[in-house]
C-alpha cells in the first residue's frame, strides 16, 4: 500500500524535474518578470493590501516569482518549497534581481520547525497549492501556528468543484467528497506540455470548500471573505476563451461555475 509520505515524494521528483521546464517555458515568461513584470493578479492587489514593511511567507513558493513580486511592493519575504532545485533556483533568481528574499526547502508540514519557530504577518498561498497536500486540517494549524497574532492569511487557489469534472468536457467525473487521492501518469508540464519528462507521477487531494473553512476556523483563524470567481488562470478545458490578464472564462453560451477562489483569514489578538 502506498503511504501519504511515498506520494509526496513522487511529488516532489515531478517537480523537481519540471523546474528548468518551467524556468524556460512562455508560459512564466521569465524574461519579462526580470524586466520588472509583476506576476501577482490584480484582484490579489486589491485585497491583500497594506503589505509594505510587512513579513509575509509563501507556503509552496515554486521558484519564486509570486515571492518576489511582493518583495517588489515592499514586503519581507520568505518562500518556502518542497523542491530544492526550485529553492535554489529562487535564491539564484532574488540574487540576480538584487531583492532581498529568504528561501527555505522544506514541506509544508514541517514549515514551523524549518522556519525556526517564525511568525509572521501574512501567509500566502497561491494558485495549484492545496490539491498536492494530503491532509488540509495540519495544514490549516501549520497556517495559524505561523501567523503572529493580528496576522492574515490569503489564499487564492482553484476551485474545489471544477476539479470534479473531466479533462475535455463538463462531464463529472470525480467524486467531490473523495478522501482518496487521484493519481495521474502524465509526461510533459502544464506548462509545456510537449517536454520529456521521466518523473510522470503524481498524486492530487480534493479538499471541498467545506472542509477548507472547517480547518481553518477550528484552527481558531476568522474568516474575513471567500470570493468565489468565474476565472481559470489555465486552459481548464478546451472550450475555455482566453481573456484578459491571462484568464481563461465560459463562453457567453454557456453557464459559468466557480473556477478559482480567494479567501482572507486572520488569527485574533490574544
Amino acid at each position: 500500500m502506498t503511504t501519504d509520505a511515498e506520494r509526496l515524494d513522487a511529488n516532489r521528483r515531478n517537480w523537481d524535474e519540471r523546474v528548468p521546464i518551467h524556468l524556460a517555458s512562455p508560459y512564466y515568461d521569465l524574461a519579462a518578470f526580470r524586466a520588472g513584470r509583476n506576476t501577482l493578479h490584480p484582484f490579489e492587489l486589491e485585497e491583500l493590501t497594506d503589505v509594505a514593511g510587512k513579513a509575509l511567507v509563501h507556503l509552496q513558493c515554486h521558484f519564486g516569482m509570486d515571492t518576489l513580486s511582493w518583495a517588489r511592493l515592499g514586503a519581507r519575504v520568505t518562500g518556502l518549497d518542497f523542491s530544492n532545485a526550485a529553492i535554489e533556483q529562487a535564491r539564484a533568481l532574488a540574487h540576480e534581481l538584487n531583492i532581498e528574499a529568504d528561501f527555505v526547502t522544506s514541506n509544508v508540514y514541517d514549515a514551523v520547525a524549518a522556519l525556526q519557530q517564525r511568525q509572521f504577518d501574512i501567509v500566502y498561498v497561491n494558485m495549484g497549492s492545496l490539491v498536492w497536500l494530503p491532509d488540509v486540517h495540519v495544514w490549516a494549524d501549520i497556517v495559524a501556528q505561523l501567523l503572529r497574532p493580528g496576522g492574515r492569511l490569503y489564499l487564492l487557489d482553484g476551485h474545489p468543484y471544477s476539479h470534479v469534472f473531466g479533462e475535455e468536457q463538463l462531464t463529472v467525473e470525480v467524486d467531490y467528497f473523495s478522501a482518496e487521492p487521484m493519481r495521474w501518469d502524465e509526461p510533459g508540464s502544464y506548462a509545456d506540455a510537449n517536454a520529456s519528462t521521466a518523473h510522470n507521477t503524481t498524486f492530487e487531494w480534493t479538499h471541498t470548500i467545506g472542509s477548507i473553512i472547517t480547518s481553518l476556523a477550528t484552527a481558531g483563524l476568522h474568516i474575513e471573505f471567500l470570493h468565489e470567481r468565474a476565472e481559470a488562470y489555465y486552459q481548464r478545458w478546451p472550450f475555455l476563451e482566453h481573456g484578459a490578464e491571462n484568464t481563461y472564462r465560459m463562453p457567453a453560451d454557456m453557464p459559468t461555475i466557480p473556477l478559482t477562489y480567494s479567501l482572507m483569514a486572520t488569527k485574533p489578538h490574544a
